[in-house]
């Protein structure tokens, strides 16, 4: 039996922009949460693969991939490491992310808010770079568990790239979550079907979500900026990370470009699409 696709009556470009603009109040007041997706740094057009598919497409310029691989990151990483070694998948994200990725005008205005947590779920350092001026604030990644010989999902960050102690987390004044870990400063990359298997196998009872990101997300909403919810790692991450926060969240989205797949999520999330384009968007994040 066909699933019928979900219906959405997006809101008038003028009605979604009034809605930003409170949001976007309430992301100065604390109360909303910052979700950068892949789309943020895709703008800059930066020289590093800024999405799943280019980064597949790196690897599989480095590494005959199966058919099956082809034009998946986390499957083609799998063979990677399956066929050579996890040292070689870690040399080639390395590699992939090896320029340094200059921060957007909107990693810098998020810099200089007073936001309790901000969610980046890519691997650039850009907005780690954007914090440069601060000394008050920390970092919290996610970590790949293969050959670590430990029980932990995620390290901690100070300003300077230093691996502290996770009670220090409590007195950040502003926490940044990678959750798929990041090239900077420690090139902690999750990023292999195994990896994310550990993960996907217990994310749902939240044990490898940090705690003071629990914390910090109860009774706040989140707004999703340059985000897609096309593959189903990306939706249960989106999912997870938003998980037992505020009742309402808002995601920028292109409404020609979404998919079947996409277009359920944001409706069982219950998430307020607001159709206007990134960078429109971006520039009333910006003016708030």
């Amino acid at each position: 039996m066909t699933v019928p696709v979900p219906r959405i009556d997006f809101a008038s470009s003028a009605d979604a922009e009034a809605i930003l603009r409170e949001v976007t109040a309430n992301l100065r007041a604390g109360s909303v949460i910052p979700y950068l997706g892949t789309g943020v740094t895709e703008l800059a057009k930066p020289g590093v693969p800024m999405n799943p598919e280019a980064l597949a497409a790196f690897l599989g310029s480095k590494v005959a991939l199966p058919r099956r691989a082809r034009g998946n990151a986390w499957a083609a990483a799998q063979h990677i490491e399956s066929t050579k070694h996890r040292s070689t998948v870690t040399a080639l994200m390395s590699e992939a992310f090896a320029v340094p990725v200059e921060p957007t005008p909107l990693h810098r205005h998020l810099a200089t808010l007073s936001l309790p947590l901000i969610i980046d779920s890519w691997y650039d350092g850009a907005m780690r770079t954007a914090f440069a001026d601060r000394s008050d604030w920390g970092e919290i990644q996610g970590i790949t568990r293969a050959g670590i010989g430990e029980d932990r999902w995620y390290r901690f960050y100070d300003p300077a790239g230093k691996e502290v102690d996770r009670t220090l987390a409590q007195g950040w004044s502003t926490i940044l979550y990678k959750p798929h870990g990041s090239i900077a400063p420690a090139k902690n990359f999750l990023i292999t079907d195994a990896d994310y298997v550990e993960v996907l196998t217990e994310i749902d009872i939240q044990t490898p979500i940090p705690d003071e990101v629990k914390v910090r997300r109860t009774g706040r909403n989140f707004l999703f900026l340059g985000c897609r919810f096309n593959d189903q790692l990306l939706r249960t991450y989106a999912r997870q990370v938003s998980k037992r926060s505020a009742e309402s969240h808002y995601a920028v989205v292109e409404p020609d470009a979404l998919s079947k797949n996409e277009l359920r999520f944001l409706v069982n999330q219950g998430l307020t699409p607001l159709a206007i384009p990134l960078a429109r968007a971006i520039e009333i994040v910006l003016a708030g």
